[in-house]
């Protein structure tokens, strides 16, 4: 078939944006796309159009003899192409492929199946596809969900999770058996179970905490997939608002007292407690941790795993740390009377603590102590302020679109900003963003600094909605505005911030 290399002395195409035609790519096997880093993008008529970094008369022939169609190079980014290769030849034929001849025994209960099957090349080759396409989408979590006739597979991106692929009930047995192998978990045990495990992807080790819970068609199992970068994070990475940033470092600076992060759980709450340890003296103070579990280590830090069998708490290691002489303490999170009452009291005596808290609000965090037992003398005595948040998906900045906006959202910006407008950014789904329309997420959080004011009016006895009132008077901004405003810079949609955020008034 003749080709035509003409189109190389254009101007290269952005994959980022360009639709890529999943016909195209059926066309040809991923093992040639890698040989000569091509990418099939499209299929218009009798021609094949490829993306190519450069003339290739040998790619030109090979690649026309699979086809048995003409062949169009695109000009492409040798970088990108590689890439997308990665991202758009999904290996979910691959692992089913796994998964063809299953012995009846291994599509019973984990315990029956040999450790030798456990162990043997395909359920080893399948469990890396799965983790492998996991990394490439920027899944944060895996989980194995077994149905009735079928091994439900799903992804979450940016918080939202999504059906990746199905895997026959064959595959379910062998795949959880070796995640317990690997997470040094009991097979036999089917009671509820924590692991860690590591595997390797894209030369890199991928570091997985594993859960697992039986169901009514056997055990499913989620996977969290810990990114080492969310430990080396900076504050001004988050997302936050300049005059938020400049207000949450100033609270850092306090050599005593307690900060608070709220929020409900997946709202980034860990996240802005580590990049908050991240800007701390770690030479000049003795900074400790306790937390449930230990997800990512830090260097010059001393870091404490809850391990309640062992009878370590939160509440008891707040106690065993005030014996080593801390200057700053962060606990992962206040569950209970015992670990508040201990962190307001070291808060009192001269500890920084950070800490997070279940609440969905600044001021409904005030609230929250109060129900764990915290008088509200020592509240207003040790609160230096509270920082509530949420992450909301940003709009692709490779495919992003002025659009109208449905009449909900519409109302709700103007609702907040007190303007009207009809069209946002909307993202239209490209190679870059996996076609959602979003790629990564953002905070949108509102900061109450508690000042003398704010104090008076705690002790007083001032409600929600007062306290609220003081709060905005001296400078807070609202959750709420923080993600309207963000819409409306088009770093995400209002649809986001209503979805993410119980509106306070």
């Amino acid at each position: 078939m003749a080709s035509d290399g003409s189109a190389l002395k254009k101007a290269p195409v952005d994959l980022n944006t360009y639709q890529i035609e999943r016909k195209a790519l059926e066309i040809i096997p991923v093992a040639v796309a890698r040989k000569y880093n091509v990418i099939p993008l499209a299929i218009s008529g009798d021609t094949l159009l490829v993306g190519m970094a450069e003339t290739d008369v040998l790619a030109f022939q090979e690649l026309a003899s699979i086809a048995k169609m003409r062949i169009a190079p695109v000009l492409a980014d040798p970088e990108q192409i590689r890439q997308y290769i990665d991202s758009n030849y999904r290996a979910y034929a691959e692992i089913q492929k796994q998964f063809k001849d299953v012995p009846a025994y291994a599509q019973t209960a984990a315990a029956t199946v040999p450790v030798e099957d456990i162990v043997n090349a395909p359920v080893v080759r399948a469990l890396d596809l799965i983790m492998s396409e996991a990394v490439k989408m920027r899944a944060s979590d895996i989980h194995l969900e077994p149905q009735a006739d079928r091994l439900r597979v799903r992804y979450r991106i940016d918080g939202m999770l999504h059906d990746t692929m199905s895997l026959p009930m064959a595959a379910h047995a062998l795949l959880v058996s070796r995640i317990k192998v690997m997470g040094n978990m009991n097979i036999a045990d089917h009671k509820p179970q924590d692991g860690q495990l590591t595997v390797r992807v894209q030369d890199k080790d991928v570091d997985v905490r594993v859960a697992t819970l039986n169901t009514l068609y056997g055990e499913m199992c989620s996977l969290r997939i810990l990114d080492k970068s969310f430990a080396s994070r900076a504050l001004p990475d988050l997302g936050f608002a300049v005059t938020m940033l400049r207000q949450y470092q100033s609270m850092l600076q306090s050599p005593l007292g307690m900060i608070l992060v709220s929020g409900p759980t997946g709202s980034g709450k860990t996240t802005t407690l580590y990049a908050s340890i991240n800007t701390l003296d770690r030479k000049g103070r003795k900074i400790v941790t306790v937390e449930d579990p230990v997800e990512y280590r830090f260097d010059g830090i001393d870091q404490i795993q809850v391990s309640p069998k062992a009878g370590l708490t939160f509440a008891s290691g707040l106690r065993s740390i005030m014996r080593h002489d801390p200057d700053v303490i962060m606990v992962g999170e206040i569950r209970d009377g015992d670990t508040a009452a201990i962190a307001t009291q070291s808060a009192l005596t001269g500890q920084l603590v950070l800490s997070s808290i279940h609440a969905n609000d600044t001021v409904g965090t005030l609230f929250r102590l109060r129900d764990l037992g915290i008088g509200q003398y020592l509240i207003s005595a040790t609160l230096i302020g509270v920082v509530s948040q949420r992450m909301v998906r940003r709009v692709c900045p490779h495919c992003r679109r002025l659009t109208k906006a449905p009449i909900d959202a519409e109302m709700a910006f103007a609702s907040e900003m007190g303007e009207g407008r009809k069209e946002f950014y909307y993202g239209r789904g490209c190679n870059a963003c996996a076609n959602t329309g979003y790629l990564g997420r953002v905070a949108i959080a509102e900061i109450m600094v508690v000042d003398h004011e704010l104090r008076s009016a705690m002790l007083s006895g001032a409600n929600a909605d007062e306290l609220r009132q003081v709060a905005r008077k001296q400078g807070m901004v609202s959750m709420w505005r923080d993600g309207m405003t963000k819409a409306g810079e088009g770093i995400t949609t209002p649809s986001e911030v209503v979805r993410n955020i119980l509106f306070t008034g």
